[in-house]
């Protein structure tokens, strides 16, 4: 009887030790803001990472992506989900580093043309109008000035160079006020599906980058490593419940097909290329904030 006592209170011990063990920690995602659209569109992922790990995950929402990086640098927010771009500034200022890569199937970026316009190589735009998407976006801004820098194209002084959305980017390439887009490759062919006024072959990719690094769960540099890697470790034990949750909301559509991965910051030396051709080579302010 007193053996089984002490086994008992041992096991006791044990789970009230791995209570007390038990963290909590503050979660940011960087293109969301507000707590309610926080809920709404990560909150599965939310539960599914408290089960896989363990730990108690709350909530820190931020309105801006230095608002992310502030957060990091004064301590108040541990996890941050965030893209390529952010992330070579965030790792930048607050030495944040990246835990879990959220691999996103065909995360590409394009030059289109229409079929029609005489350009069929990046050269030909040299002193043409090209539209950008988002300032300071991954792959509709940063990647196509790449993929141009990439073809001998200066895209801060070779091009006529103008920022607008996907949608009104494309109503003007039809109309020929541009000759050329630069998008995330995806976005134009979800566009290009829905187009009525023009046959399926009146556009064409003149280039396209390779998959572009991996959007992240990135960590701050306050975070025990001991800490870290367990959450590293217990997402990718649990892939399947993990990615369930980020792809519940039709807001993650983008992450559809997508896998988690081991990633290290070698891996975004190619986004910080991208802000030095951009005309940003420090890379150590987030453009357009």
């Amino acid at each position: 009887m007193k053996l089984k006592s002490l086994v008992l209170g041992l096991g006791l011990a044990a789970v009230s030790a791995l209570s007390v063990a038990a963290d909590t920690w503050k979660l940011a995602v960087t293109d969301v803001e507000g707590m309610e659209r926080l809920q709404l569109e990560w909150g599965p992922f939310k539960s599914a990472l408290e089960e896989a790990t363990g730990e108690t995950f709350e909530f820190f929402p931020v309105n801006s992506r230095t608002a992310a990086a502030e957060a990091l640098r004064g301590q108040t927010v541990d996890f941050v989900v965030s893209g390529p771009a952010e992330y070579v500034v965030i790792n930048k200022l607050t030495q944040a580093e990246p835990l879990i890569g959220l691999g996103r199937p065909d995360y590409h970026c394009a030059i289109i043309v229409r079929a029609d316009s005489g350009i069929n190589v990046p050269a030909d735009l040299k002193g043409k109008k090209v539209a950008f998407g988002d300032i300071g976006s991954t792959s509709n801004m940063l990647c196509p000035m790449q993929v141009l820098a990439d073809h001998g194209v200066d895209p801060v002084n070779d091009i006529q160079k103008t920022h607008t959305s996907k949608n009104i980017a494309h109503e003007a390439l039809k109309n020929g006020d541009i000759d050329a887009m630069g998008m995330n490759a995806g976005s134009f062919m979800s566009i290009r599906a829905k187009e009525t006024d023009l046959p399926y072959g009146s556009f064409k990719m003149i280039a396209r980058s390779g998959d572009l690094p991996n959007d992240m769960i990135m960590v701050g540099a306050h975070v025990p490593a001991e800490k870290a890697q367990a959450v590293r470790d217990a997402i990718l034990e649990n892939k399947a419940q993990i990615i369930a949750g980020i792809t519940e909301h039709e807001e993650n559509d983008k992450y559809v097909g997508m896998d988690l991965v081991s990633i290290n910051d070698g891996a975004y030396d190619y986004v910080r290329s991208m802000y030095s051709n951009a005309g940003f080579p420090q890379f150590d302010a987030f453009i357009g904030d």
